[in-house]
């Protein structure tokens, strides 16, 4: 009887809506499949996040929870938050001067980086030969830190260049790298004439995508250089600059090679920053466990001041 009532029901059915049916059928395992074979060749990506990315993560959240020596698996000792806790206590040097000077160290690497960088690419975009000369700026970026710290270094001792030059200009010799009041500020300098290539670069690019009707049309209107400037290159420029100021802050925040080259972290702890004192906490003395928290502080740091960062250039998008 049942057997009956389904036949008949399926005899009422309309061919059309079976065939419907169907191919809703069909769309689905083509989508399955196509699900499937799309995991299978990001596989080997997402194995490679998994190894050198999550599970790395993972290991150094469980160290800043930890007191590790750094040989044994086994001697991984939990300890809750007294990692974090001690980096933030009254005989912790991590907020000053180690944090400190490595927001000072950013804030003056994004602030020469980008100034110089607008003023660069602006007379590079009114030149010949253009190529040519974002070729040069660029070469800093393929030198080698380690070359780049020692060149810079030897220019600035007693005898070099930079100290001839103000002797020839009939100013006293300065000790940059050895008077812990002008070792960072000639550390940031460095850092931000290394890394002006790559900002020229994208502020290069933002440039050439500016429509020239707005310049004829200032022309037009008897603007100057100035106001043409101020009021159509520069607003303009916002995402690309938005881009350099990231970049260069995240740069800046991270610095470690070419402080250890050039300083050290000395005189003192004039320009001791964050990531060379989690190298030394972790491969000098064997924390890792304050070494992997002050990393996390660094990340939240980081984030923190990107994300103000990208509000605020929000903001200024909407006021325009």
């Amino acid at each position: 009887m049942v057997n009956a009532l389904t036949t008949a029901t399926a005899e009422r059915v309309p061919p059309s809506t079976r065939s419907a049916g169907r191919a809703v059928d069909g769309r689905a395992r083509t989508r399955r499949h196509q699900a499937v074979v799309a995991y299978l060749f990001l596989a080997p990506t997402l194995l490679f996040f998994a190894v050198f990315l999550i599970l790395p993560l993972g290991f150094a959240l469980l160290l800043s929870l930890s007191r590790w020596s750094g040989f044994e698996l086994g001697g991984i000792h939990l300890v809750g938050t007294d990692n974090f806790a001690g980096l933030f206590t009254d005989g912790s040097a991590f907020l000053a001067p180690i944090l400190t000077n490595t927001l000072l160290f950013a804030l003056g690497t994004v602030v020469l980086a980008l100034a110089g960088s607008v003023l660069v690419a602006t007379c590079i975009d009114n030149l010949r030969f253009q190529g040519l000369w974002r070729t040069l700026y660029f070469l800093p970026i393929v030198t080698t830190v380690v070359a780049v710290g020692n060149v810079w270094k030897y220019m600035y001792e007693p005898g070099g260049l930079v100290n001839g030059v103000l002797n020839a200009l009939g100013l006293g010799s300065v000790a940059f790298l050895q008077d812990p009041d002008t070792a960072l500020p000639s550390v940031v300098v460095v850092h931000a004439w290394a890394s002006v290539g790559s900002a020229i670069l994208v502020l290069t690019a933002g440039l050439k995508s500016i429509p020239g009707s707005y310049y004829e049309a200032a022309a037009l209107d008897g603007a100057g250089p100035v106001t043409v400037f101020w009021r159509i290159t520069l607003p303009l420029l916002r995402p690309s600059l938005l881009l350099v100021c990231v970049t260069q802050l995240i740069s800046g925040l991270q610095s470690f090679a070419l402080i250890t080259v050039m300083t050290k972290g000395g005189p003192g702890d004039a320009t001791d920053v964050a990531a060379l004192e989690m190298y030394r906490q972790a491969f000098s003395y064997g924390h890792w466990g304050p070494a992997s928290a002050a990393a996390f502080v660094l990340f939240v740091v980081v984030l923190a001041v990107t994300l103000v960062q990208l509000w605020i250039f929000r903001r200024k998008e909407e006021d325009v």
